[in-house]
């Protein structure tokens, strides 16, 4: 029975397993992306004052202080992966065990932190007047509910490790169908606002949660999970750590710059605000599939390092770099190609409209590069170098960014949200570069023996 359910990521038809594997995942990432257009449409069309500049003005915060505590999940899907390959499941056992005690306590740490100081933050990052109060409300209910979050997201990237992406693509639709229908009685029956679409995005990170534990608690396959069971292993926790902090760290970097482009923005203006949030929103979708196949790509490649197969991560990495090209043109095409009829759903004014219009042709017909700096980044954390992809993204994205908008930005030819949004493109082109360099370099020096046995159920 738990066959049925897992993608083979050490022998097969490569391209055939990798779309199999990474289909779930990208439907998984649309559907949280719908399910957060919805909380912006919903609130643009039932809400109250500037509600959708409320929200979207939360999204760098949100991301920098999640982002490192989420490297980790990369750290357990990693080290998982690789267990799964060299077919050792006493290993993945304590893998499992170790990193579903770090999303709990991680979960109320930073969810407590989060509530706490949301509001300095946002002052911080010069939110506008006219929203900070909906802004801090909206976040404090959403660090609430962080823990059943972190739950969802590392117990997904654990079943995720061993080729089982099916059924977490499930519990998160089932969640998300459910955050839908709150959104609207939350919003429109209950006249709650920001905190109603709120209090539906938690209820729902519960649903998924507890479908995720319940099906690992039931698991036949690879590993078992039992809650009395549940014990903390340091040496796991060590090689979660070493390989997935890392990746949070980068994460991290990414998000302070977002932090202060965002705090650009603000200061452009509420329409400004509100375009560039629809066009980062519409832009997500397309990230979130090139993102699955970067995930894809990690899993395939750690698990084929345990299995000592270093031809076949050669192959992986290819396929993926191409399957990044091809969706994101094509997404990012299509688009492109209805983007008035797609803004108006978050927004409604002419200036926001023509904010957002210029942001989504300026990143969508380049986004294909930063996808591949996902791909070569996340395949050197399956060849087991973690720190290095995250050096090249601190210099050659991050540092380049902060140069610009210090240095750049208050340029009066550059004092606009055009000024803002090049950077991306320019960053992306240096730092992938880089990490293409890079990872041909670690391939290269990559020694791998086979082990003696490989025994996967």
């Amino acid at each position: 029975m738990a066959k049925t359910r897992q993608v083979e990521m050490t022998s097969g038809n490569l391209l055939k397993n990798i779309v199999a594997f990474s289909i779930p995942l990208m439907l998984s990432g649309v559907l949280q992306l719908f399910y957060n257009a919805a909380d912006l449409i919903v609130c643009s069309a039932f809400g109250e004052g500037n509600s959708t500049a409320a929200i979207t003005s939360t999204n760098s915060l949100t991301s920098l202080i999640i982002n490192l505590f989420m490297g980790l999940s990369v750290g357990s899907n990693v080290l998982m992966a690789r267990c799964y390959g060299m077919g050792d499941k006493e290993k993945g056992q304590r893998v499992a065990y170790t990193a579903m005690i770090f999303a709990v306590v991680i979960g109320i740490f930073v969810g407590l932190f989060g509530f706490l100081f949301t509001g300095t933050f946002l002052k911080w990052m010069g939110t506008t007047s006219d929203v900070i109060a909906d802004s801090t409300l909206y976040l404090k209910i959403y660090f609430a509910g962080l823990p059943f979050s972190m739950v969802y997201n590392f117990g997904a990237s654990i079943m995720r490790a061993t080729g089982d992406t099916k059924r977490p693509f499930a519990y998160l639709a089932i969640a998300g169908v459910a955050n839908v229908l709150l959104n609207l009685v939350f919003v429109i029956v209950f006249k709650m606002n920001v905190a109603g679409v709120a209090l539906a995005t938690i209820t729902a990170q519960a649903i998924s949660a507890t479908l995720v534990v319940v099906s690992m608690c039931k698991n036949k396959g690879f590993f078992h999970f039992h809650l009395k069971e549940a014990k903390f292993h340091l040496q796991e926790a060590k090689e979660i750590a070493q390989i997935g902090l890392p990746a949070g760290v980068q994460g991290v970097l990414f998000s302070i710059s977002n932090v202060l482009i965002q705090s650009s923005v603000n200061s452009l203006g509420t329409q400004v605000v509100d375009g560039n949030g629809a066009s980062h929103s519409l832009e997500g979708f397309v990230y979130t599939v090139m993102n699955s196949i970067a995930q894809a790509c990690v899993a395939f490649v750690s698990a084929n390092y345990g299995a000592g197969n270093k031809q076949r991560i050669n192959k992986i990495v290819k396929l993926c770099s191409a399957l990044v090209v091809v969706v994101s043109l094509a997404m990012g095409g299509i688009i492109l190609l209805f983007h008035k009829q797609l803004l108006a759903l978050y927004v409604k004014s002419d200036e926001a409209i023509e904010a957002g219009t210029m942001r989504l042709f300026v990143i969508l017909l380049t986004y294909f590069i930063f996808g591949l700096h996902d791909v070569f980044a996340f395949a050197m954390r399956g060849m087991g170098h973690s720190t290095k992809p995250m050096i090249v993204s601190l210099c050659g994205i991050c540092g380049l960014r902060l140069v610009w908008i210090f240095f750049v930005f208050p340029l009066p030819q550059f004092n606009n949200l055009l000024g803002i949004v090049v950077s991306y493109p320019i960053t992306w082109i240096v730092s992938t570069t880089v990490q293409f360099v890079l990872m041909t370099y670690v391939y290269k020096k990559l020694k791998l023996q086979r082990p003696e046995s490989v025994q996967i159920s």
